[in-house]
């Protein structure tokens, strides 16, 4: 099975490999698109629109068998307070998208007021808790849970659930 991931961030391509599982003959690869919200998607339907896109523009970028996209966002809960991370992912085979999403995690304040502000998780993330590159290791999700959840595991998740169409006969 040949699938483009669409994204060139290897947290994205692990956790898609990861979803899959040992499939004989599988072959992930990153592609590079652009998901077509912005940098910071804001609330689900932002996010998951951003997932969907990416999905198809993997898809289209030539020979696979399914496209997978996958977006991370930010995103209000009614009944709740603060702002939370989301994750959605979809995949197509060209005919067909399905979606799923990962945890939802709640932000602490003075990170939910930043990005609030206009700025990206993943930079403020890197300035408040003193580290390099959050984005692209174990992500907003392993720093607020000490590991328990790390970014390609939350990931893992969202694919999965948008993967089980495909290769189950539960649907």
């Amino acid at each position: 099975m040949f699938v483009g991931v669409g994204s060139t961030n290897p947290v994205k391509r692990s956790a898609t490999e990861s979803a899959i599982g040992g499939m004989p003959g599988l072959n992930v690869e990153a592609v590079d698109v652009d998901s077509g919200v912005p940098e910071q998607p804001r609330g689900h339907a932002q996010t998951l629109e951003g997932a969907v896109t990416r999905a198809r523009r993997a898809y289209e970028g030539g020979g696979f068998d399914l496209g997978v996209g996958i977006e991370g966002g930010v995103a209000d809960f009614e009944g709740t307070d603060g702002l939370y991370l989301v994750m959605w992912a979809a995949v197509t085979d060209g005919d067909r998208v399905e979606t799923a999403s990962g945890p939802a995690l709640r932000l602490p304040d003075d990170v939910a007021a930043r990005v609030d502000a206009g700025e990206e998780l993943g930079p403020v993330m890197d300035d408040v808790y003193g580290r390099e590159s959050v984005a692209t290791q174990e992500g907003a999700a392993g720093v607020l849970t000490g590991n328990a959840v790390t970014r390609t595991t939350a990931l893992e998740t969202a694919v999965a659930g948008a993967l089980g169409p495909f290769v189950t006969d539960a649907y």
